[in-house]
């Protein structure tokens, strides 16, 4: 067998183990992880599309949070029968979700005229801008998102198959209700997001966008439409995070206003930075490892060390604070000693595995 067929084979393998592995966790795992699971999808393709914009063109963005919140209110105002002081569209819950995604890209075209001229800690404070900008209308305009206590989130329904608890579905002796319904269809949207993005990244708009990035002056130079492209890139990346919202409150069934604020935004820029700046497999590791770490710290918090159980009040960090402490000096250990992320550190150990690279012990010959 060649050098060059063992890497692909193995990389073969791997994909397959992992499409194994998402067919059949809705059948062993319980509801607990089957929603932290989902969270970390929907995570996912936010941090995908947020590092289209931050990691491969170069423009900061702290508004993704507000992003979200477009997507996931916009759905429900769209999907929802209006009752009482509660105003809705009653449109086909698909439609509904069509119409969040083009509304959060919307949302990014009204603002891609400023991400277009600034840049750096610049454009960094006017998205960050847009975070309490949507903390006031979320919690003011509660004809449609409900005020402080959000709304309810009708469930998907897409030709005549509902993501619900209701009807009764059994498959294979499993009860198969709203969450194991949501996991595959997390699945698919999750793979096309990551397909999508990958083919932008790795044709010549992605090309044109590390250009940017890079050498702003030298892409000019070269015919590339910076400005053109900077919009063009915020307002995809805003359309990734209506996706996210839409598949959050689909999970979470509820739309809150204080879940998309100042925290959510700071989380997803921790998603890339730790992942892999300008990477699609990196937004999938960061995001996983951000919102499954407080989760996991939560379940056996009382089995953990100088982590109290939620609610205890007792000595301690809460698992919120224990997660953020620790992704926060995973940060501070990415920007110092692993530049490309977990990403960046899983290939190197992939290639010294494959014998790609040479070990350190193994000396090499310099060129004459």
């Amino acid at each position: 067998m060649s050098d060059t067929r063992a890497p692909r084979l193995l990389r073969l393998a791997l994909w397959a183990a992992t499409a194994f592995a998402a067919v059949l966790i809705p059948f062993y795992l319980d509801a607990f992880w089957l929603m932290a699971g989902l969270f970390a999808m929907s995570a996912a393709v936010g941090a995908i599309g947020l590092n289209l914009v931050t990691g491969a063109t170069g423009q900061l963005s702290m508004g993704h949070a507000f992003f979200l919140a477009v997507g996931a209110y916009t759905y429900v105002y769209l999907s929802s029968e209006s009752s009482g002081h509660l105003s809705g569209l009653g449109l086909p819950t698909g439609v509904a979700a069509i119409g969040a995604i083009i509304a959060a890209g919307l949302a990014g075209g009204l603002f891609s005229p400023i991400s277009a001229r600034l840049k750096g800690a610049y454009l960094g404070i006017a998205t960050f801008a847009l975070i309490f900008l949507g903390q006031h209308v979320m919690h003011n305009a509660e004809p449609i998102t409900g005020g402080y206590n959000g709304r309810a989130v009708p469930p998907l329904n897409l030709f005549g198959f509902s993501f619900s608890d209701t009807p009764e579905l059994v498959v294979l002796g499993i009860p198969f209700g709203a969450l194991e319904r949501l996991w595959y269809l997390a699945v698919i949207l999750l793979v096309l997001a990551a397909w999508f993005a990958k083919g932008v990244l790795t044709g010549r708009p992605g090309l044109a966008m590390n250009t940017i990035r890079d050498h702003e002056t030298a892409a000019g130079v070269m015919g590339v439409p910076v400005a053109r492209y900077r919009a063009g890139v915020f307002v995809l990346s805003s359309m990734y995070a209506g996706l996210a919202g839409v598949m959050l409150a689909l999970v979470f069934q509820r739309t809150v206003p204080d879940y998309f604020g100042i925290i959510l935004a700071l989380d997803y820029l921790a998603m890339i930075v730790i992942g892999g700046l300008g990477s699609v497999g990196g937004a999938v590791l960061g995001a996983a490892l951000v919102t499954l770490l407080p989760q996991i710290l939560t379940r056996y918090s009382d089995s953990l060390p100088l982590v109290a159980q939620p609610g205890t009040g007792g000595g301690g960090f809460s698992p919120a604070e224990a997660a953020r402490i620790l992704y926060g000096s995973v940060v501070v250990a990415v920007v110092l000693f692993l530049p490309a992320g977990l990403l960046g550190l899983a290939q190197r150990v992939r290639q010294r595995l494959s014998g790609s690279l040479p070990h350190p012990s193994t000396p090499t010959r310099s060129a004459p």
